[in-house]
């Protein structure tokens, strides 16, 4: 008796399957895997008619966040060419984090345009709460994040606050000091030396100076965003990891604590948007937090992870001679 050609296709172990369509695993960094229907999602049966996206194509989820006022759907109708957004100078135009297709030299972005943060105090609305939630949410689903900050405000508490949370979130950042056309001389280097004051942990980020009116500064802000994002997605080789770390001990080693210093045998890398660095080794919980932001400046400098912030995590292995 013939087995039905259904039957057959079925009980054939060495055909290959199509893979079932999935959308980002729990607790994936934002920017890994497709959700159904969106770019690089592949339906079954058309995996060998659609091209896997690559980190050339895949679209870059770029969210713009700030303070009210700071410019942020000025700068996307600009980078649109149209008036695709409501821009008004006056505070909180803006209500509901807005997410928009768009591309740039063949590159596919989404641009999500956000309501403006304000500091906790003055949050008293329940639909400014709901709008501030938002935008918190469209920073941890970005891949990189626009900080916009207001020339003529200058640099205020909130915009720490505001680079707290994305630093929280892991996520790439290009830092936009808008309205600089507007400032004199003396002004834009108040201005500078203000920012390395009160934003020195933000070093690790480009900085520019535009004017999202008129378009200055627009494009260079964006092969930032671009640079960011590679960064953030950068494969680190584990044999090239544990070479620059084995370097990175050679020229400092890591302080003693009592009479045990601890000893950093290798490292790999544990995920991206954060780029997460997982060292091994012993007695790793004595780890100063001066020889964690050691390792992080090596690392950045020596991968070239500009752009992005950079995690270490310590994994101590088991001592043999703990129960001799």
């Amino acid at each position: 008796m013939t087995t039905p050609a259904r039957t057959r296709r079925q009980a054939d172990p060495g055909r290959a399957q199509a893979p079932p369509r999935r959308g980002r695993p729990a607790g994936a960094p934002a920017g890994v895997g497709a959700p159904d229907g969106a770019p690089g999602a592949v339906a079954p049966g058309d995996a060998a008619a659609i091209p896997l996206a690559t980190p050339a194509t895949r679209r870059i989820r770029v969210a713009v966040v700030g303070r009210p006022n700071a410019g942020k759907s000025t700068l996307i109708n600009t980078l649109l060419g149209e008036e695709r957004l409501i821009a008004f100078d006056q505070p909180g135009t803006t209500r509901d984090a807005v997410a928009i297709d768009f591309e740039k030299a063949g590159r596919p972005y989404t641009l999500i345009d956000t309501a403006g943060v304000r500091r906790r105090g003055k949050v008293t609305d329940m639909i400014e709460k709901f709008s501030v939630v938002k935008t918190l949410q469209a920073i941890e689903d970005c891949n990189v994040c626009v900080l916009m900050l207001d020339a003529i405000e200058g640099v205020a508490e909130q915009d720490a606050n505001i680079a707290g949370y994305i630093l929280e979130a892991g996520r790439a950042l290009v830092v936009a000091v808008n309205k600089w056309d507007l400032l004199e001389g003396p002004e834009r280097e108040r201005l500078k030396s203000e920012f390395d004051r009160k934003l020195h942990f933000l070093r690790f980020a480009k900085l520019h100076m535009i004017s999202a009116k008129s378009g200055m500064g627009v494009g260079a802000l964006m092969r930032s965003v671009d640079e960011a994002y590679a960064a953030a997605m950068r494969k680190l080789p584990t044999p090239k990891l544990t070479r620059a770390l084995q370097e990175a001990v050679e020229r400092q080693q890591p302080p003693r604590r009592g009479p045990v210093r601890p000893k950093l045998r290798y490292a790999h890398q544990g995920g991206q948007n954060p780029p997460i660095v997982v060292i091994h080794g012993s007695a790793l919980d004595n780890v100063p937090e001066t020889y964690r932001r050691y390792l992080e400046t090596w690392f950045r400098e020596q991968f070239s992870l500009s752009g992005t912030p950079l995690r270490i995590e310590f994994r101590s292995g088991p001592n043999p001679y703990a129960d001799s």
